[in-house]
C-alpha cells in the first residue's frame, strides 16, 4: 500500500472536536439527557413514581421523542429548527403529563437544550467576494498635517 503525501490521518481528538463544533452539540446533549430522565422515571420503583397508568406510557413516549430530537440535532443539524421547537414543546408538555416533567429536572433540561438547538447557527467561512477584514491595530496612522501659514 502506498500512502500519498496529501493523505494524513487526523488525530482522533481533533476529528471529534471538528465534528462537535459543526453541530449543536450541547443543546443535543441536554435534550437527550432530558429525554432519558423523563423516560426512566416511570420505569423506576412504584415508590418513586407519582402517577401510574396511561401517563407512564406518555412519559416514556415523550422521553423517546426528546431523545430522538437530541440525536437528530447531532446527526442532522439542518433540521435544528424543527428539533428545537419540538423538544421545547415536548418538555413543556412533560411538566403536566409526566410526573412533573421528571421532577422538574427533565423539563428544565429539555427547555434549555431545545432552546440551544433552535438558536444554534453554523459557522460560515467568508467567501472570496467579501471584503477583507481590516484590523484597527494594523492601520498605519499618518501624522497630522502642519498648520498652514497665513500669507
Amino acid at each position: 500500500m502506498t500512502s500519498g503525501a496529501g493523505t494524513r490521518r487526523r488525530h482522533p481528538w481533533l476529528a471529534w472536536r471538528m465534528w462537535r463544533k459543526g453541530r449543536p452539540f450541547w443543546g443535543g446533549l441536554f435534550t437527550t439527557l432530558a429525554g432519558v430522565e423523563i423516560a426512566l422515571i416511570p420505569l423506576g420503583p412504584l415508590k418513586v413514581m407519582l402517577v401510574q397508568g396511561i401517563t407512564g406510557f406518555l412519559s416514556v413516549l415523550m422521553g423517546l421523542v426528546l431523545i430522538l430530537m437530541g440525536l437528530s440535532a447531532w446527526f442532522a443539524p439542518n433540521y435544528r429548527g424543527f428539533a428545537g421547537i419540538v423538544a421545547v414543546m415536548c418538555a413543556a408538555a412533560a411538566l403536566v403529563l409526566s410526573n412533573l416533567g421528571g421532577f422538574l429536572l427533565g423539563t428544565v433540561l429539555g427547555v434549555i437544550g431545545g432552546s440551544m438547538v433552535f438558536a444554534w447557527q453554523p459557522h460560515t467561512l467568508p467567501t472570496d467576494e467579501s471584503p477583507p477584514r481590516v484590523s484597527l491595530l494594523k492601520v498605519r496612522r499618518t501624522p497630522p498635517l502642519p498648520p498652514k501659514e497665513p500669507q
